[in-house]
């Protein structure tokens, strides 16, 4: 199910905002078993942590990393996401005029930049899923998708048995790329004019890596508490 709503003024608060909305339209996976929200750091792990207290499931990242073109680095050729292989754009590629060399050698240097940050936000660790997860995929919203396109298949190479894509807002075109690669696509707005993901945020400030490491810390501690209350109870 997708909620989609194409006028062009709709804008968030911030990201907390979007993921309280989000929430919203996610009642129905509260409490489930094997159910597990992930965040694209950085921006997207801010409505994630909102969409995970809500619905009361754990949280967790999946490091998705950019491939950007030659000296225009945010021009995206592609992106890579750990777990998985690298999704190149063929468009990108060939209006870039990147060689195959200089593609190699930017694979090599994105895995290493997951690595670190799989240590800063992970201690290390690989994700890890339950078997036969439900994984809520989650961002503070999407322009072309590269990364979120080289999460879904980082996932989908992990046999989740239900994928859902959860973002605030998008371009119609990325909408309808991304309908068909998920189980379920939850969108809240999907404006005909749309030119970067921050005008749609009246907040739309840079997150740093100290507070995704504080996000996933909160989320540790509330993801305990319930156990901890009755451990309290018994003694």
């Amino acid at each position: 199910m997708a909620q989609d709503d194409e006028r062009s003024g709709l804008v968030f608060r911030n990201r907390r905002e979007a993921g309280r909305q989000l929430a919203g339209w996610l009642g129905r996976y509260r409490d489930q078993p094997r159910t597990v929200v992930l965040g694209l750091p950085r921006g997207g792990v801010v409505p994630a942590a909102e969409i995970a207290a809500a619905l009361r499931l754990p949280l967790d990242v999946i490091i998705a990393r950019k491939i950007g073109a030659p000296g225009n680095p945010e021009f995206a050729i592609g992106a890579i996401a750990e777990g998985g292989d690298a999704y190149l754009n063929e468009e990108g590629l060939a209006l870039s005029g990147a060689s195959r060399g200089y593609v190699a050698n930017e694979i090599r240097h994105q895995r290493s930049e997951i690595a670190d940050r799989q240590e800063r936000f992970r201690g290390g660790r690989a994700l890890s899923l339950p078997d036969t997860a439900t994984v809520i995929l989650v961002d503070d919203g999407i322009a072309t998708g590269s990364t979120v396109i080289a999460a879904i298949r980082a996932l989908r190479h992990q046999r989740v048995a239900r994928l859902v894509l959860a973002i605030p807002v998008a371009p119609p075109d990325t909408v309808a790329l991304l309908r068909d690669m998920v189980d379920e696509l939850v969108v809240l707005s999907t404006p005909l004019l749309f030119w970067a993901v921050g005008a749609f945020y009246e907040d739309f400030g840079q997150v740093s890596d100290d507070e995704v490491c504080e996000l996933l810390a909160q989320a540790k501690h509330e993801e305990r508490r319930p156990h901890d209350k009755v451990v309290g109870q018994s003694q």
